[in-house]
Order: C-alpha cells, then structure tokens, then sequence
C-alpha cells in the first residue's frame, strides 16, 4: 500500500463562474499556458542557476535598453521599464522559455520617426496597437509562415545581428582614454578563462564584478552605466495615450503598427528558432506571438514602448544556464531592482565591462562555420550569395525586416530558376511509326512552360502522340495552359494528342484551369487530361 496521502478531492467550479482560467470552458491557448506555467516550477539548485542567469543578463539589458531609448527619442525609464514589463509578462505568455524579450533596437528604429514627427503619446497609441496585432497574428496561426524562411536566411541573419552586437560596443571601448583597453582586455580574459577552471559561477557576473570593484577601488576614470542617461527613481503608472480619438490618428499610427508587428514577430520568432538549436527543444510560434501581444500591450498602458526578442541578451541568458521561464521573469525582476533600489551601485558599473561580456556574446553569435572556406566550397554559389545579401542589408540598415524580405524573395526566384530545368522531357517511337510516347517528368509550374512547349517535334510526330504525366506534377495554371497549348498545336496539324497517367491533383488543374473549347475538345481520347489514372 502506497505512504502517499490521497490527494483532496477538488472542488466544482461555481456555476455562476465557468469560464475561469482552470475550468473547462476557458480559451484552449489560455489553458494550454497555465498548464505550462505550473508544469515549469523548477528545484532549488535548477533555481539557483536560473536566478544567475536572470541576474547576468539583466546587468546586461541596461545599457542596451538605454541606448535603445536614445535611439527611439525617449527618456531612459522608457526602454528600462519596457524591458521589465514585457520580461516579466513574456514570461509567462511566451511560447520560447529561457527566451529574452525587452526593449529592442530593431524596433526602436521604426518609431523613431513617430516619436519626432507626432510625440511620444503616438507611441504609447500604436505599441497597444502592435501588441493588439500580435495576439491576433498569434491565434489565427499567421506565426507559423516562419518555416517559409530559408536556412540561408536564418544564418545571415544570425550572422548579422553577431555583427551589429560587435560593432554596437566598438563606441564603449574606443575614444574613453587608454584605461579602457586594460578593462575590456581583463574582462574578456576572465569570460574566456573562468568556464574553464569552473562551471559553478557565470563568468560575465565575476567579470562585471571584479572590473567594478576594480575601477571604484583605483578611482579609475571609465565611461560607467550612470553616464549612458539618469536612471528612473519611481515605478511606472498605468496610463492611456492622450491622442484624439480619429481617423486621423489612425492613418498616422497604421503604418507604425504595421512595420512593428513585423520586425518585432520577425526576430522573436526568428530568435526562437536559435534558441531552439542551442537547448535542443522546441518552441511554440503561435503562442510566443499572442504572449509578446499582451506584453507590449500592458507595456503600452504603462507608459512603455514596444519591445521584441533580443538575440544576444536571450543567448547570454541561455549560455549561463537559464533554460526556464524563471530565467526570463528574473531578468525583468533584477533589471527592475538593479535601477531602483540599487541604482547607486549600477551606475558605477564599468561599460567596458558590459563591453566585454557582448563582445563574447557577438562570438558565440556568429556562425563561424557558414564562412569556413571547406563549407563555401561545399555549400552552392546561390545559398552563399542570399546569406551574404542579408547580412548586406541588416548590418548597414540596423533592420531585419529589410534583409529578412530581401533574403527570402532572392532565395525564392534561385529556387524558381533551379526547379525550372528540373522538369524534362523524353519520348520513344512505336516500332510501326504510327505512335510516339512522350514522357514528362518533374514539376511543372510558370518558369518551365517555355521549355515544355518547345520539347515536342511537332512537325516530324506520327499522327498519334501520348503524353504521360505520369511522373510530372501540374503545379499551376500557366503549366495547364502549357499542355493545352501543345495539344492545340498538335490538333492544329490532324494529329491526335493524348494526356494519360494525370494524377489526382494534376486531373484537378487540369479541368479548372483550362479555358473551355481548346484543343483538348478534339480527336479520339482527347479528353483523358482530365481523367487521373
């Protein structure tokens, strides 16, 4: 007989309230997250490693999120309060654990021109409006198009943004004195050091440390934290935008809303998938796209701006261990503490030491093995070329939206200009001479129509030709169009030209798409096109 106590029977949900979160009649999506969230209570010791890592990547959130606010026209407790709300929040809503989301760079660009053209108001307006956008994409399962991103995209995109991490700590090393270059080279001897002798502390929280300790005892005069803006000394409030409620506001925030959405999505999404690879799990698209909704939604009625994944923040949160949700919640708990409570010790943080900690990130980052010289030998001219054109757009345009829809539409006509000599053509003659068979093998689509009508001898055929689809694929109407073409011709001549062995779907394009009275409609058999085997 089991020592376990029997569990207490739980009681009914009132019948005044069935739709509560754990009752059968909340939204499934709502149900589903709940679950999650209790199934990821970790150990103590798990706890330990994931509150280390929420710590590390929260000193490293700071001056990211201010600079980011620099960049969008805001104050400083803007991006800092934003990357609170939506990590704390994302948390729990999000479909990636482990998975780092705050105030990015990446969409701090795109509002820059709202913020100078209209105000900040008309910011607070449309990241409600992003975030509203999201929770829609994300039920309706639009997140899941981010399989149509090609590998090649994915890597220069990785690439990329390990660039844009480098050169964005270039400003915080260069141009401070000759102080700093001692800082940033004992920091990254203690990062890349340290992993080797122990595993039991993370080596960018010793290096921020033992940098710190080392410039406030010496009084040595480095760039610190306090100087990169003033750090907020209160909580946010719950706010509505203080915009007319119009048409017109709508036309000016539509767009805003629209190209938000998309960079924001985008890298999240994107990130997950990197994420993915590093802790070899799998991420949810569609809820990771509703749960960042309903950040940037609440990050909006507090006063905050949008916010997205940030590659290297979530890859140096996952590199010092953390895995879980706890990691995530964390690092918007210290980032919150860090700048209130303890702002008096942040400030004095050395940015050569943050500095130092990115530059790693930026190494791990990048995939060194798409540059190797075995692998471009390896790897197809085009693969090479859409990687190097993303990487070409995102690093000098700070925006992944650019690269990202350059990067698929160039793999896309490469694909279509490969698979286009994929479709081929073969015949035999009868022994009598009174019938050729003509084989056609492989997708036939609008980039192979020239070549298919162009591979029939029409002039020299006997007067009977079958045509076997057999092993073909009619992808499109302009291939359907194409076959009606050749039967035309050869009715144009008295032959008679049969389609035989059409498949179920190929029968299906077939008999919609071609227009009606062609050629199909004459001689013996000529109506078999539309008659799979």
């Amino acid at each position: 007989m089991s020592a376990l106590p029997s569990p207490a029977p739980v009681p009914s949900s009132p019948a005044g309230n069935p739709s509560r979160p754990g009752s059968p009649m909340a939204p499934p999506w709502l149900r589903a997250a709940l679950a999650d969230v209790r199934g990821s209570l970790p150990t103590p010791r798990v706890a330990g490693v994931e509150l280390l890592a929420g710590l590390v990547t929260a000193l490293a959130l700071i001056p990211e999120t201010i600079s980011f606010s620099v960049v969008a026209g805001v104050a400083p407790a803007v991006g800092l309060f934003t990357s609170f709300i939506i990590s704390v929040v994302i948390a729990f809503t999000g479909g990636r654990p482990a998975m780092i989301s705050a105030a990015a760079g990446s969409m701090a660009l795109v509002a820059a021109p709202l913020v100078h053209a209209h105000g900040f108001q008309y910011l607070l307006a449309t990241t409600i409006g992003v975030g509203a956008l999201m929770f829609v994409l994300g039920l309706v399962g639009v997140a899941r198009l981010i399989r149509f991103v090609p590998r090649t995209v994915m890597i220069g995109f990785v690439n990329a943004l390990a660039i844009l991490i480098f050169t964005a700590q270039m400003p915080h090393v260069f141009g401070h004195g000759w102080r700093v270059y001692p800082l940033v080279a004992g920091g990254l001897f203690v990062l890349v050091t340290l992993p080797r002798l122990t595993k039991a502390i993370p080596p960018p929280l010793v290096a921020v440390a033992l940098l710190t300790l080392v410039t406030t005892t010496f009084h040595l005069k480095a760039p610190a934290v306090g100087d990169e803006g003033r750090l907020p000394t209160g909580l946010p409030k719950p706010t509505l935008p203080h915009v007319p409620m119009t048409w017109e506001t709508v036309r000016i925030i539509l767009p805003y809303v629209l190209a938000l959405t998309a960079v924001g999505l985008l890298e999240t999404l994107l990130t997950a998938q990197i994420i993915d690879r590093m802790t070899n799990s799998r991420h949810n698209p569609n809820r990771e796209a509703w749960g960042l909704g309903i950040a940037n939604v609440v990050s909006g009625f507090f006063g905050g701006m949008g916010g997205c994944a940030m590659i290297g923040q979530a890859i140096l949160n996952v590199s010092t261990g953390g895995r879980r949700r706890l990691s995530t919640f964390a690092a918007g708990g210290f980032l919150l503490l860090l700048v209130l409570p303890l702002r008096g010790v942040v400030q004095h943080i050395p940015m050569s030491a943050l500095a130092a900690v990115m530059i790693v990130v930026a190494v791990m980052t990048f995939d060194w093995d798409s540059v190797r010289p075995a692998t471009l030998r390896r790897v197809p001219i085009s693969e090479t070329v859409v990687m190097a054109a993303t990487v070409a757009i995102v690093v000098p345009t700070h925006d992944l939206a650019y690269g990202v829809v350059v990067g698929v539409i160039l793999s896309a006509l490469l694909f279509t200009r490969r698979a286009a000599h994929l479709a081929n053509v073969t015949s035999v003659l009868d022994p009598d001479g009174g019938e050729r068979i003509y084989a056609v093998q492989g997708p036939l689509f609008f980039a192979s129509t020239n070549d298919l009508v162009t591979a029939f001898d029409y002039t020299h055929d006997p007067p009977r030709v079958l045509i076997d689809l057999s092993d073909a694929d009619v992808l499109d109407s302009a291939a359907a169009t194409a076959l009606d073409d050749v039967l035309h011709r050869y009715a144009e001549r008295g032959q008679v030209a049969e389609l035989i062995g059409v498949d179920l779907s190929s029968a299906a394009m077939l008999r919609c798409l071609r227009p009606a009275g062609s050629a199909s409609g004459t001689g013996a058999g000529s109506s078999s096109p539309a008659q799979p085997d």
